[in-house]
């Protein structure tokens, strides 16, 4: 009894340290927990930090970095996007490390004419390698109302969320040699820049610079997460396990939204893959299969 009381003391004394080295992050501000990138005043924070826009004119887009950085949480931002033709715009939210073997996790907004649906790009890198993008058409108008966009990421998983509603999951298969960010600290960004050599129809549809400025709206940036510091260790329990935020009824909407709304998938990609889809598009194909 007496080790045991000694051993449950120790377990005690260092879940007392590694909250001590650990800063978490709730909620958010625009004004006292960013720092504006590139475009000057086009970056426009507002309502006391709560709100901000990016405008994009022919001269420079706009962009704004968070001054910590992260590992692992959940980031929550409400945006509303370009109105009328934005063919060739990428406003962006995601999150990056820094160097060339860098960590990353995307959502991309690729505008496009007027009266066509803005498609959501969203992507991973681990440790410098990325190409694994799936693409969404949005089930409403995003330019008409505010929307909440968000990545929850921990160890085991990544979800991305569309007004709580999750979109895709990214599992940890780095047991079978694949890639995935569980160490480098990464900061949040939110971007506009001009991308139509690619964004829209693959750059055939270039902006229309008689409808600039383009300004998209951002508000209520909320983060649930791990501040990484010198003790940055201490936040590899945070954020839950493999399996939360993922219930059996969620999995199956998750299926339906699948079934709707993906413009395309880098794991259905026959002609890129012509000779043997990445190990992680076979994994995912063997879950599909044996969760039936």
């Amino acid at each position: 009894n007496q080790i045991n009381m000694a051993s449950s003391y120790v377990l005690f004394m260092l879940s007392l340290s590694c909250l001590a080295s650990t800063t978490i992050a709730l909620g958010g501000n625009f004004n006292t927990d960013f720092n504006i990138l590139f475009g000057d005043s086009r970056a426009n924070i507002q309502d006391g930090g709560s709100s901000m826009s990016l405008a994009m004119d022919k001269s420079s887009g706009s962009g704004i970095a968070t001054k910590n950085e992260y590992l692992f949480g959940r980031f929550d931002m409400q945006i509303k996007l370009i109105p009328g033709n934005s063919a060739g715009t990428v406003t962006t939210f995601y999150l990056s490390s820094q160097g060339p073997n860098h960590d990353e996790i995307d959502l991309e907004f690729l505008g496009n004419l007027s009266g066509d649906p803005y498609i959501l790009s969203t992507n991973y890198y681990a440790n410098g390698t990325g190409g694994r993008e799936m693409q969404f058409y949005l089930w409403f108008d995003p330019t008409q109302d505010f929307h909440t966009y968000s990545i929850d990421w921990n160890t085991q998983r990544i979800i991305i969320l569309v007004d709580n509603t999750p979109i895709r999951v990214m599992h940890n298969r780095e047991s079978i040699r694949v890639p995935f960010p569980t160490s480098q600290p990464m900061k949040i960004y939110a971007t506009l820049w001009n991308g139509d050599f690619w964004a829209t129809r693959g750059g055939k549809v270039k902006i229309d610079w008689s409808k600039a400025p383009f300004i998209s709206g951002f508000r209520n940036f909320n983060a649930n997460a791990c501040i990484a510091g010198p003790g940055a260790s201490s936040c590899m329990g945070f954020n839950g396990g493999r399996n939360k935020g993922l219930d059996a009824q969620i999995r199956k909407h998750l299926k339906e939204i699948h079934s709707r709304w993906v413009v395309y998938d880098y794991c259905r990609d026959f002609i890129r893959f012509a000779h043997g889809f990445p190990h992680d598009c076979r994994k995912n194909k063997q879950t599909l299969v044996t969760s039936h």
